[in-house]
């Protein structure tokens, strides 16, 4: 079962110096979004190198350094999904060698008059997708290490947001009545794709996640409502407030 698929008693047949070669060391901390338009804006403000690729038989992501603040920061548009953002993490810091990792992207709200005018900093993710039980024991949820610390820099910036723990899901045509209620129970106020999967494998190799979120679409309505959710994927307010974390971070 896939529940018992972490293994931490042999090694892996390869991993990323197979395709990749040596590990390069170029910078700390990387900035993660999953909009296009967000990182197009990204190398449009700042004079970006391309210093590495992403590279699948489904295209390249360009892997990209910018300064900012004094820092040396890298950014990476991710794959969708649990198990492409978190391959393309690992490649990431093969790369790179950042261990700090900034993301942010959408979610469906599960709980409206929590989430609706604020950002959603994940304390838990629900393990509901395939990559996490290859880079941790099996569990139904996992703990964001740094929602605390999100939080006080939220503080700090004087942002709105609510903490809470999320639902991470490869198959989002199968987030069904029943599975809503579900993660309505266990105290989930926000579903999306990637965080746990993403999580784990932080933890694994001892890297470190922060992450928040932008609900667009409801799930909590009695008819789906999905009018908020280009503005919650492409809006530039979440790159704002990422450079802003990178500075403290």
């Amino acid at each position: 079962m896939i529940v018992h698929s972490f293994d931490n008693q042999s090694e892996p047949v390869f991993g990323p110096e197979a395709f990749l070669g040596p590990q390069r060391h170029l910078c700390e901390l990387c900035i993660l979004t999953f909009s296009e338009r967000i990182f197009g804006e990204l190398q449009t403000r700042f004079p970006v190198r391309t210093v590495g690729t992403i590279r699948s038989v489904n295209g390249e992501h360009p892997i990209c350094l910018f300064e900012y603040a004094g820092k040396t920061i890298g950014a990476l548009l991710l794959s969708v999904g649990a198990t492409g953002a978190g391959n393309d993490l690992i490649e990431l810091n093969w790369q790179t060698g950042a261990t700090k990792f900034l993301a942010f992207g959408s979610a469906g709200s599960l709980n409206r008059a929590e989430t609706e005018g604020k950002y959603v900093i994940p304390t838990e993710a629900y393990r509901d997708e395939g990559m996490s039980y290859h880079y941790a024991p099996p569990a139904d949820y996992i703990r964001i290490g740094t929602a605390d610390a999100l939080a006080n820099l939220f503080d700090e910036l004087r942002l709105p947001y609510v903490k809470g723990r999320v639902w991470t899901t490869d198959a989002p045509y199968r987030e069904t009545r029943n599975q809503v209620a579900a993660r309505q129970a266990e105290g989930c106020i926000a579903v999306e794709m990637e965080l746990s999967g993403l999580q784990a494998i932080c933890n694994f190799h001892g890297f470190t996640l922060y992450d928040f979120l932008v609900t667009g679409d409801v799930l909590d309505a009695p008819v789906y409502e999905n009018e908020g959710l280009h503005d919650a994927n492409h809006n530039f307010d979440k790159l704002d407030i990422a450079l802003e974390l990178a500075k403290r971070i």
